[in-house]
């Protein structure tokens, strides 16, 4: 066999292989980064799906929270009224000149608080 035949027997040979095995492993490398890519996304698709129902639970929470808070306001406007009535009753009872009813309820609170302290003991 003379250098030439030689030379083109060995390209023969090899050249395919070589180039079979960069092709392969080129094409291999591919495939393992889409698969890489693909658990990626997966992984991402989790990750946002988790967050999107975390944020679907806090805007539930918020709105329980926001109902909860109008009705606290409500209840209170409504107890405001109420004591304020009960302020003007103890006014007019106060702004009357009559010592006798004064005296009365005077000594009614002290025998209420004087009640409670005893029966508290």
């Amino acid at each position: 066999m003379n250098a030439r035949g030689y030379r083109s027997t060995r390209t023969a040979l090899f050249d395919g292989i070589e180039e079979g095995g960069v092709r392969a492993s080129a094409y291999s490398s591919h495939e393992i980064d889409e698969h890489e890519n693909e658990r990626a996304i997966d992984g991402l698709q989790d990750r946002v799906s988790i967050l999107k129902r975390l944020s679907g639970d806090i805007n539930e929470e918020v709105e329980t929270h926001n109902r909860m808070l109008d009705r606290m306001g409500n209840d209170m406007d409504a107890s405001r009224g109420f004591l304020s009535g009960t302020v003007d009753k103890f006014k007019t009872v106060f702004e009357t000149k009559s010592s006798r009813r004064m005296g009365t309820l005077i000594a009614s609170f002290v025998a209420l608080f004087m009640l409670v302290y005893y029966l508290t003991r």
